[in-house]
């Protein structure tokens, strides 16, 4: 697989990424043989959240790799804090106390990746920097990133931080293309020309932060999975098309029609099938052509000024 640099720091990994938000459901056994898949195919970064499973999702994670120093360093694990229930949480207080408890659950000393979870409206960026510091200087955490944040809200984070923030992790697949739809749709007045997050993938690339892209089969916020979906026939038919041209899976062509952005975005894909890992990690060594590309973002349903 190919590999890719975070943000600006020094950590290469490869350039799709093994969600784990449902490892909780698996058994020890079953879930041993998603992350050994995982790191067959070159997938070595695993995103975890404090809120996945309640927290099982890391504990599941940890007894399966039965974890060592010796599989520590052949990995990179990122978890995220701030979600609550029924507020986000951007303290101190909760977000060193959220660190602590993913450390314990995933049975190591450090994260390489600590993310922001989602925007908190009460955010005081000083107290964020300070939990920031404690943690970068106790090697609690390595690198920090920030995730469905918009480039005011990360200025605002930047002024107080010390570190770079590495990486904004936001929605993004064939059909949820708003990051990119306002960028071919300028001065124009209709919809899809509406800047709904102040152009975050333009400001990621100039700032050398990394997207990563969550959710990369699905369409709306969690409606459902658009690979294989009855509603979409001409986006199926192209991504089956592809498909058998390059002797892939439609869900690889989703896979590659996102890598072929010149951003360096990094999918998180969630699939808990080994198999279907391995077919989705072929997207890595399929070329999409500038044609191919436009010709699936049509297919999704949108349209070209």
């Amino acid at each position: 697989m190919n590999k890719i640099k975070l943000g600006k720091s020094d950590l290469e990994v490869g350039e799709i990424s093994l969600g784990c938000m449902r490892m909780d459901k698996l058994s020890k056994q079953d879930a041993a043989r998603v992350i050994e898949n995982a790191l067959d195919q070159g997938v070595d970064l695993f995103d975890h959240a404090d809120i996945y499973g309640g927290g099982k999702s890391e504990e599941v994670f940890a007894d399966a790799i039965n974890m060592s120093p010796s599989i520590r360093e052949k990995i990179k694990i990122q978890t995220k804090c701030g979600i609550r229930d029924g507020f986000f949480d951007f303290s101190e207080q909760h977000i060193l106390a959220s660190v602590d408890g993913s450390l314990e659950r995933l049975k190591t000393d450090y994260i390489d990746i600590l993310l922001l979870h989602r925007p908190d409206a009460l955010m005081e960026p000083e107290e964020v920097a300070e939990a920031f510091t404690k943690l970068k200087q106790s090697g609690k955490v390595r690198h920090f990133g920030v995730s469905n944040q918009n480039p005011m809200q990360i200025e605002l984070l930047k002024k107080y931080l010390k570190d770079d923030l590495i990486i904004n992790q936001l929605q993004l697949s064939l059909m949820f293309t708003p990051m990119i739809d306002a960028g071919l749709n300028v001065n124009m007045q209709h919809d899809p020309s509406v800047v709904r997050d102040s152009s975050i993938l333009d400001y990621s690339r100039l700032n050398e932060m990394t997207v990563q892209a969550w959710s990369p089969f699905q369409f709306g916020m969690f409606e459902g999975v658009f690979v294989g979906n009855d509603k979409f026939p001409e986006l199926n038919a192209k991504l089956q098309e592809l498909a058998e041209k390059k002797g892939v899976t439609d869900s690889a062509i989703a896979i590659a029609w996102i890598l072929r952005h010149p951003a360096s975005i990094q999918p998180v894909v969630g699939t808990m099938n080994p198999q279907r890992m391995a077919d989705i990690a072929k997207a890595s060594d399929i070329e999409v052509t500038r044609e191919e590309w436009y010709e699936l973002y049509r297919a999704a349903g949108n349209k070209l000024p």
